[in-house]
């Protein structure tokens, strides 16, 4: 049995302590899921996972391979990606589909590093919210941004992790104080996002425990950059990705609100039909998740703003709550 495979079955299962969700990332069955984790501990001789019926741990040595596994699995990628690059000048035109905001602020400029490197690659962009299927429109892979993949079927590659944050304009906390805990939410508007909070909750972590609260207000969108504008203009506090705000954040046109709750991160994961992506696909996507990861300025650093004057942070009570309305 392929080393690697059970190395990166491992991995996802270490990474999620659950052999469920592991399997439903990587489109398999628990069964099957489980069976390469056995096998993988029979070939090394070591147990590396702990399983009781409510968690998943990893024992020292689960540990030592969680922490070289993914390094030794993309030096694999990369020495692949070198033989393959070395037989063939790769070219033709790479068709993915991007959220509207996320493609036109951070994948163009991906595209335009990749394309120095690889002038005889095009890259063409289709607005895709995670609606469109990926093989009637001829996609070589989309982006989807989420708190999970929803279709188990489709395979795909997490790039990387998006903090969010909670913000709202300055105006705003003028008028209405600023909430301290998720339960302070209930009294204030918030501006939902339908594709990411459908049912109007939002989650929240504090050392270690988890929080979740139902939010209503005058505006809901499943457009982020709507949502954005409206909490621009004052109309009520927000969530979103970091790298939808991070520049309105340090320009002080809007501020982080309730800093000790942390919101769930969302995935920003590529899905695609089938394993065996042209090479011309996998060169960008290989670009795309080292871009994103080494030089997208609010996926290294929390944004940070000094407090402007004239904001009171402190909560007052708010001037009452209003009907949510889709």
């Amino acid at each position: 049995m392929d080393r690697l495979r059970l190395i990166r079955t491992f991995v996802a299962v270490a990474n999620a302590r659950s052999f469920t969700a592991a399997a439903e990332g990587l489109s398999l069955s628990r069964a099957a899921v489980t069976k390469q984790v056995a096998a993988l501990e029979d070939m090394l001789r070591v147990q590396l996972l702990s399983r009781t019926t409510h968690s998943v741990n990893l024992t020292d040595a689960g540990a030592v391979l969680l922490e070289e596994g993914p390094r030794l699995l993309d030096d694999f990628e990369a020495l692949e990606l070198r033989m393959r690059s070395a037989t063939a000048r790769p070219a033709g035109t790479v068709r993915i589909g991007t959220p509207p905001s996320f493609g036109a602020y951070h994948v163009v400029p991906a595209i335009r590093a990749f394309g120095a490197i690889h002038p005889d690659i095009q890259v063409a962009l289709t607005n895709d919210d995670g609606s469109l299927d990926i093989v009637r429109s001829g996609f070589d892979f989309s982006i989807r941004i989420a708190h999970s993949l929803r279709d188990a079927s489709s395979i795909s590659r997490l790039l990387m992790r998006a903090p969010q944050v909670l913000v709202a304009a300055p105006a705003y906390l003028e008028r209405h104080g600023a909430p301290q805990a998720p339960g302070d939410l209930a009294g204030h508007r918030c501006l939902v996002h339908t594709g990411k909070s459908p049912t109007g909750i939002w989650r929240f972590q504090r050392d270690g425990d988890a929080f979740q609260v139902h939010v209503t207000g005058p505006f809901w969108s499943n457009f982020g950059e709507a949502i954005r504008s409206a909490a621009l203009m004052g109309e009520g506090i927000s969530m979103h990705p970091t790298y939808m705000v991070d520049d309105d954040i340090r320009a002080g046109r809007l501020r982080q609100v309730m800093t000790d709750f942390t919101p769930t991160e969302l995935e920003i994961r590529a899905v695609y039909p089938r394993r065996d992506l042209p090479l011309r696909a996998t060169l960008f996507l290989d670009h795309l998740r080292d871009w994103l990861r080494t030089e997208a300025r609010w996926a290294r650093s929390a944004p940070q703003a000094a407090r402007g004057p004239g904001v009171d942070l402190h909560p007052r009570p708010p001037n009452g709550g209003v009907a949510a309305a889709r």
